[in-house]
């Protein structure tokens, strides 16, 4: 459970900087494409770190297999999705673009994990 904390602080944190140097920094050199790529990442990091908060609370009060495996489907997904979309931009190494439909699938996953427990919650209920 710790663990998961500090990912969230940490994932939170640097979404945070990356929005920062978009605004005062990459927006002076680098191109749109390159400026919505980088925002697409920090979104999406974003919304997922605050939704692997939301799961851990949960799980604190909820013992389910679903949530953890929510919350590592989320946290894998977030560093290939968002990580490579980073590490793209800022070094153009092409292969990277491989990594990002990969992360994407994490992502899906992780909700479709969610919604399994969300169902099963709710056929004890």
């Amino acid at each position: 459970m710790n663990f998961f904390w500090i990912f969230i602080a940490l994932s939170g944190t640097l979404a945070v900087v990356m929005d920062v140097m978009l605004v005062h920094i990459f927006k002076h050199i680098l191109p749109i494409e390159d400026i919505m790529r980088i925002q697409t990442a920090i979104t999406y990091q974003m919304h997922h770190t605050f939704m692997i908060a939301i799961l851990a609370i949960q799980s604190q009060c909820i013992l389910s297999k679903s949530i953890n495996q929510s919350i590592w489907l989320f946290i894998a997904g977030i560093v290939l999705f968002s990580g490579s979309l980073y590490l793209y931009t800022l070094t153009k190494l092409y292969s990277l673009v491989f990594i990002t439909p990969v992360g994407g699938m994490l992502l899906v996953l992780g909700w479709l994990s969610v919604a399994r427990f969300a169902f099963n919650f709710s056929k004890i209920k």
